[in-house]
């Protein structure tokens, strides 16, 4: 980073085409179910969120989100979020969440979800760990087998991530204090899982399916996703009753 870094609130055109452009740019050309600058427009406009985090006048990041209800009470659903190549790593998703956080609280929205894939182990580390956001759903194929590249031609199987903003939890954990969790559930996912993707398709659909089951049957019993370990090759999601935070 040349400088520091400055995440705001997008309400322009030119904010919203560059955004589509830096998804392009992240996601690839080739993928066709890129986001249009009306998407934008109308998150903007509607309650939802735009946000971007700029190095001087260079965009780096952005997020976006969508407003949702649900039994009568306002969320948010934050849709996608996106960091350049060059900028990973340095804390610009982090900046954009606790932005997004912030700017949420003023309104007196209370909760932001979002779908992330279970297969990723480093977003389920940053989701949970580090913002202190909790599962409690997954959603076997929620987008159906999709062209996107990103995709690898697996089922798009999604876990729900809810962040409580203001509850001790994700306060703990935004200032880097979540304490270890007590947890009486693992579900193990290979660390290696990304390199036998593109060669061994039938092997990580099957990992896949045994991961669903096991996330549906825990979540059946009351239980909620709140870390993620690693030990060696192996990571594993630690579950533990929802009644018990």
């Amino acid at each position: 980073m040349s400088g520091p870094i400055n995440v705001r609130t997008c309400n322009s055109l030119e904010d919203f085409h560059a955004c589509v452009a830096l998804q392009r740019e992240i996601w690839g050309e080739q993928d066709l179910e890129v986001e249009p600058s009306t998407v934008f427009v109308v998150a903007a406009h509607t309650g939802g969120q735009v946000l971007a985090a700029y190095d001087g006048q260079i965009l780096v990041g952005f997020t976006l989100a969508l407003a949702a209800l649900r039994n009568g009470a306002p969320y948010l659903h934050s849709h996608m979020t996106g960091v350049h190549a060059n900028y990973r790593d340095r804390g610009v998703g982090r900046m954009l969440k606790l932005f997004q956080r912030q700017e949420a609280l003023s309104r007196d929205i209370r909760l932001i979800e979002w779908t992330f894939d279970p297969l990723e182990l480093r977003n389920a580390y940053f989701n949970l760990n580090r913002l202190g956001a909790v599962c409690r759903r997954y959603f076997p194929n929620l987008y159906g087998v999709t062209t996107s590249p990103l995709h690898r031609g697996l089922a798009t199987d999604r876990l729900v991530a809810e962040w409580y903003l203001d509850s001790p939890r994700v306060m703990a954990a935004v200032s880097g204090e979540l304490p270890a969790s007590l947890c009486s559930v693992s579900i193990e996912i290979p660390s290696s899982l990304e390199e036998w993707e593109a060669s061994e398709l039938s092997r990580v659909q099957a990992i896949q399916a045994s991961i669903r089951e096991q996330f549906q049957n825990g979540f059946a019993k009351g239980y909620a996703a709140l870390a993620v370990s690693k030990i060696g090759a192996v990571g594993a999601y630690q579950l533990a009753p929802w009644s018990d935070f």
